[in-house]
């Protein structure tokens, strides 16, 4: 089983930057992707970004483009997202999760950690 442990959220003011940790454990952990979703107030939950953890492929949402990036340390099997200018409308739950298989949903979820962004 694979535990999946989030870290790095706060409170910060409009322009500010944050930087949320994903730390993997337990069983040899070598997943297809792994990536950041949100769910702020009111929406639903989306994936903001993810990579795939052999290689240097990455993908994010429209939205944090140019703002956002996720990056992997294999050697601690730990997950980053640097957010840079950050906006009101990043206010939210934001999550972890790794995806096992090619084509299949992603299967192990860490707990959500808050970022709120103030104006």
């Amino acid at each position: 089983q694979v535990q999946l442990v989030v870290s790095g959220g706060g409170l910060v003011q409009a322009g500010g930057s944050l930087r949320l940790s994903c730390a993997a454990s337990g069983r040899t952990f070598s997943p297809y992707t792994m990536g950041w979703f949100r769910q702020g107030p009111g929406k639903e939950r989306e994936l903001v970004a993810q990579l795939f953890w052999s290689g240097s492929s990455t993908a994010y949402a429209d939205s944090v483009k140019g703002r956002f990036t996720i990056s992997r340390d294999n050697t601690k099997n730990t997950m980053y997202l640097q957010m840079n200018g950050l906006k009101p409308e990043d206010t939210a739950l934001y999550y972890c999760a790794a995806r096992s298989t090619p084509g299949r949903p992603y299967d192990y979820w860490g707990q959500g950690t808050q970022v709120t962004v103030s104006s």
